[in-house]
């Protein structure tokens, strides 16, 4: 018998997946070219499931449910409420795009879109192995449609035929590393892994052998290096409103996952994986930034740029043990926690404006396709040098105080190594800053290619505005967002 409150503990994701269902049937008498119907009753949805997650996670209750494997926390609602908003401004800067391209002939961008979404609640809310899998798995297949959703066009379905096959491997890696974990544990359940751990009467070769390949999934879903073969040929090849879908929400999915996993259930192996993240996290901000200065493709640009953004998460997410002390975890946590946030919230502009810029029959992904932005349009002109401005930790943005908490985190551990890992992220930092900047010369100090004024919907535009807007103040004011996510560590690991 499940009682009541484990089906209080997954009202959102009910909500989430009768609506999903009944937009699709609903969808099937919609006429309009552009989904008028189907859009409208999606962003309800959305509205309702964020307004809900917000209200779970102000009550900063954590919950267990169905025998304690599903979790609701302040840290898994806040970042469910976050998806939400995020998948909330990606279908609205992805209608008209997808409209000129003929992806609205149904309403599958959005249908998928919410199928996606209640993967990542399902991975955010997971208390368990098997939960977290099947949530990751939804996720994923749902990406693999919506990338090959325009079927006339190869370069589509090349990238959704790399995404598969890597996909599918990275996957196989993160099921074989959860049952070496179980075969180690005698146990599925998270908390239970971390009290067989702890309790240290289990072979510690297994484990850790386990914990490899966990850590190897996990770096796929980052998208860091080396598991970073996907992430520039599928960000280049997919339409650039799919881009956004799996460039934007699910990287918070990504760090709830880690959180779940290594913080929460191998928080005794911390030495282990903390080793292996520093490598990736080096890995990821060098190959990142030096890879990003060679590319003219605006698109993959941004994908090597994720790579090393990534790096800086994977930075906050291990300084949270220092020789088996805990009293700076909730810091780094909080820290690595504020920067995926923030880098989604950037990210959801930059790609926003590059949908923006792109026309019937032109993609606008080229560097060399924003050439004199600012004659046509200052204020998109400025929405994306904002953003990129932040990418590249620019004070007084979001993203130099993304990066600021996470080096403070790293130097505050007190730990040499840490000390020279945040040097060494610093001026990987200042190589990024290049290509950041060339693209603001080539938008404000280039003669403009067309002389066609840029055009967009009320919607778009009030988004769009408010998008570059919250960049800005979250960078001048970031303590309400950076205690929210503080408390929302706090509570979840003492919880």
């Amino acid at each position: 018998m499940i009682d009541k409150l484990s089906w209080i503990t997954v009202y959102p994701e009910l909500l989430l997946l009768a609506m999903a269902c009944v937009i699709a049937l609903v969808d099937l008498g919609v006429q309009s070219p552009r989904r008028t119907a189907t859009y409208a009753l999606t962003m309800l949805t959305l509205g309702a499931v964020a307004a809900l997650e917000a209200l779970y996670a102000n009550g900063a209750q954590t919950i267990y449910g169905f025998g304690h494997m599903v979790v609701s926390d302040p840290m898994g609602n806040w970042l469910k409420c976050f998806a939400t908003l995020a998948m909330m401004a990606t279908l609205v800067y992805a209608r008209p795009y997808a409209a000129d391209r003929g992806m609205l002939r149904g309403g599958e961008l959005f249908t998928l879109g919410m199928f996606a979404l209640l993967g990542m609640f399902v991975m955010m809310s997971a208390n368990n192995f098997l939960v977290i899998y099947l949530g990751l798995e939804l996720l994923t297949l749902s990406s693999y449609a919506l990338v090959a959703l325009r079927r006339d066009n190869a370069t589509a379905t090349e990238a959704a035929m790399k995404y598969f096959v890597l996909g599918a491997l990275a996957s196989g890696f993160l099921l074989y590393g959860l049952s070496m974990i179980y075969g180690a544990t005698g146990t599925l359940d998270i908390g239970n892994v971390f009290k067989a751990v702890a309790a240290g009467q289990i072979k510690h070769q297994v484990l850790v052998f386990g914990v490899v390949f966990v850590v190897a999934g996990l770096g796929f879903k980052l998208g860091v290096v080396p598991f970073h073969m996907w992430i520039p040929d599928v960000y280049q090849g997919a339409p650039t409103a799919v881009t956004l879908m799996i460039g934007g929400a699910p990287k918070l999915a990504a760090f709830a996952m880690a959180m779940r996993l290594l913080v929460e259930g191998l928080l005794p192996l911390a030495i282990d994986w903390q080793q292996m993240l520093a490598v990736l996290a080096i890995g990821s901000l060098m190959v990142g930034n030096l890879a990003a200065i060679a590319q003219t493709n605006l698109k993959r640009m941004l994908a090597f740029s994720t790579i090393s953004q990534m790096g800086f998460v994977l930075l906050g997410l291990l300084a949270g043990v220092v020789n088996g002390n805990t009293l700076s975890a909730a810091n780094a946590y909080s820290s690595a926690m504020f920067y995926v946030v923030s880098y989604v919230l950037t990210t959801l502009a930059s790609f926003g404006v590059i949908m923006l810029l792109a026309r019937e029959g032109f993609e606008s992904e080229e560097i060399a396709d924003f050439a004199g932005l600012n004659q046509r349009s200052p204020l998109y002109a400025g929405v994306m040098a904002v953003c990129l401005f932040s990418l590249a930790g620019v004070p007084p943005l979001v993203g130099f105080y993304a990066k600021l908490s996470v080096l403070q985190a790293l130097i505050s551990s007190g730990e040499t190594l840490y000390l020279y890992l945040a040097i060494f992220a610093v001026l990987m930092s200042l190589i990024g800053a290049f290509y950041y900047l060339r693209i603001v010369k080539v938008m404000y100090f280039d003669e403009p290619i067309t002389a066609t004024t840029v055009s967009a919907s009320a919607d778009v535009r009030l988004v769009l505005t408010l998008n570059g807007a919250l960049v800005l103040i979250l960078g001048i004011l970031p303590g309400g967002l950076m205690s929210l996510c503080a408390q929302a560590i706090v509570k979840t690991l003492t919880s």
